[in-house]
C-alpha cells in the first residue's frame, strides 16, 4: 500500500500546493519522485517523530496539510502526547501515516509491529482514523479525505501487491463496505489480512456456509449504526484484525454489540498475547495468531 499512497499523494500535490511529506528517516523507494519533484515540500527530520509532529503542528496551524510518515510504531507511539497535544486538541490537519499492519515488519522485532497503533488512536475523539484493506482502496480513502478538517491517523500495509478481490477501492468515510452476503455468521474486518477472510469465506460458501464480509476502514468515525444493523441479523459475528484484540476493531464490534443490547456472538481474532524470545516473518506469526484462511475456516466450523 506503500506506493499507492506515494502515487496518490504525488497526484494530490500537484492540484494543492498546501500538500507537503515529512519523514523520519524512512522512506526510501517509496518517496524518491515526490521529492525531485517537490523539494521544497520535502522534510527528512531525521530520527526524530517527536520534532515532525511538532514542526508539522506548526505547519498545519500556518494553511499546509502536512503528511508524516514513519512505520506505524513510531508515527504512533513514539510521538503520541504530541499528536494529543498539538492537531488533535488544537484541530489542526496533520495527517499521520503510519505503515506496517500487524507482524508486517517480521524480523524486525516487536519494536517494528503495529499491533496497537488504532487502540491508542481511537481513545482521542479528535482524530480521524483510516485502515485500508488494499492498495486501491488507498487511494480513494486518500483522495476523499486529505483535506478533511482535522487530525487523521492513515494506517497503511506494506505490501503494494493485495487487493481484495470485489472491494474495488470502495470508500466512504463512517461507512463499511460489503464484500460478500450470506446469512451463516458475519465477518468483520479490517486492513490487509481482509484478503484472508475474504479466502475463508469462500472456502466456507463451498462447503455450504455461507456468510457476510464487512471491511471496515473508516474507524473514526466508524460505522456503528451500520455494525448494529448487521449485527442484529446474526447469531455469530467474528472480527478479524491485525492488531491486538482490545482497542481496536473488535473493540468497537463489542461496544457497538453491548451498547445497542444485541444478542450475539462476538469472537474476537486478533493478536491475543505479546511474544518474548521468538521472531519470524509474517506468515510465521500470520499462523501462530490463527490469522490465515484455513485457520479462520477451523474458527467458523467450531464457533457456529
Amino acid at each position: 500500500m506503500r506506493k499507492a499512497f506515494a502515487r496518490t499523494l504525488l497526484g494530490l500535490a500537484a492540484k494543492d500546493d498546501r500538500i507537503l511529506l515529512l519523514t523520519a528517516d524512512l522512506g526510501f523507494m517509496v518517496w524518491e519522485a515526490f521529492v525531485e519533484k517537490y523539494p521544497k515540500r520535502f522534510f527528512n527530520v531525521g530520527v526524530a517523530e517527536q520534532n515532525m509532529i511538532a514542526l508539522a503542528t506548526g505547519l498545519a496551524e500556518s494553511g499546509f496539510f502536512p503528511f508524516t510518515y514513519s512505520i506505524a510504531t513510531f508515527a504512533a507511539l513514539r510521538p503520541y502526547e504530541f499528536i494529543r497535544n498539538g492537531p488533535i486538541h488544537h484541530h489542526l490537519p496533520v495527517r499521520v501515516v503510519g505503515v506496517g499492519q500487524g507482524h508486517e515488519y517480521g524480523n524486525a522485532g516487536p519494536t517494528h509491529h503495529g499491533l496497537e497503533d488504532v487502540g491508542v488512536m481511537r481513545v482521542q475523539p479528535g482524530i480521524t482514523i483510516i485502515a485500508p484493506a488494499d492498495a486501491e482502496q488507498v487511494c480513494t480513502a486518500v483522495n476523499a479525505t486529505y483535506d478533511m478538517p482535522g487530525p487523521i491517523y492513515y494506517r497503511l500495509g506494506k505490501n503494494d501487491s493485495i487487493a481484495v478481490p470485489g472491494l474495488n477501492g470502495r470508500f466512504t468515510l463512517a461507512r463499511a463496505e460489503v464484500l460478500r452476503e450470506g446469512d451463516a455468521l458475519l465477518w468483520v474486518t479490517m486492513g490487509s489480512v481482509t484478503v484472508e477472510v475474504a479466502k475463508a469465506a469462500d472456502l466456507l460458501a463451498r462447503n455450504g456456509i455461507p456468510s457476510t464480509v464487512l471491511v471496515v476502514a473508516s474507524l473514526n468515525p466508524g460505522p456503528e449504526a451500520e455494525l448494529a444493523d448487521f449485527a442484529k441479523r446474526f447469531p455469530l459475528v467474528i472480527t478479524v484484525e491485525a492488531h491486538y484484540t482490545v482497542g481496536g476493531l473488535g473493540s468497537l464490534v463489542s461496544e457497538v454489540v453491548a451498547e445497542n443490547g444485541i444478542g450475539c456472538r462476538v469472537i474476537r481474532r486478533g493478536i491475543s498475547s505479546m511474544l518474548s524470545g521468538v521472531s519470524g516473518d509474517q506468515n510465521y506469526y500470520d499462523s501462530l495468531f490463527g490469522l490465515t484462511a484455513q485457520s479462520l475456516v477451523e474458527l467458523a466450523n467450531q464457533e457456529l
